[in-house]
């Protein structure tokens, strides 16, 4: 609402009208590149041990927590500088600079139960193995609907919707 005689007010109308605008132009969810030019939000994953995680984009801000597990994978979901807000597994967010994450691609095997990983991306293809819940693997590739990890030396085949590392639907070469 503009202030009558007040030439700030009109121009934060203005404004706001403007944002609001070019907001409703962008789709839900869709991404977007970040100040590294990488989309946001993507996976990516713990490049050493220990990672420092802090309550923001610096050193100056206290450390939240300390990750203990290299090639954890988590989700950048922010940018600044050379800092990015990232999330874990259980939906915890903190900052680590950039040097401590790397692109390779890992995924954690999610669920209730062990889950079989198959010779072949086809549901009667016969079990290589299975892998609880938690298991660690890395990702090779993922064709939207299966991934192909590979777990203590061995690779197979995991419906996608089973691990978390990669969007629904994502294909990762």
């Amino acid at each position: 609402m503009a202030i009558p005689g007040c030439p700030i007010g009109a121009f934060a109308s203005a404004l706001a009208g403007a944002l609001l605008t070019a907001l409703a132009c962008f789709p839900a969810g869709a991404l977007a590149a970040g100040e590294s030019g990488l989309k946001v939000p993507r996976f990516v994953s713990l490049r050493a041990d220990p990672v420092n995680v802090r309550a923001g984009p610096g050193v100056r801000f206290p450390i939240a927590w300390v990750f203990v597990q290299n090639d954890l994978p988590v989700e950048v979901v922010a940018e600044y500088e050379f800092w990015r807000r990232i999330r874990d597994l259980d939906g915890a967010e903190g900052w680590v600079h950039k040097s401590l994450i790397s692109g390779d691609r890992w995924a954690i095997v999610t669920g209730e139960k062990p889950r079989p990983l198959r010779r072949e991306p086809k549901a009667k293809a016969p079990p290589v193995m299975r892998a609880e819940a938690g298991v660690l693997g890395r990702l090779l590739r993922c064709n939207g609907q299966w991934c192909q990890l590979r777990i203590a030396g061995r690779k197979g085949w995991i419906r996608q919707a089973y691990v978390w590392g990669a969007y629904p639907g994502e294909t990762v070469d």
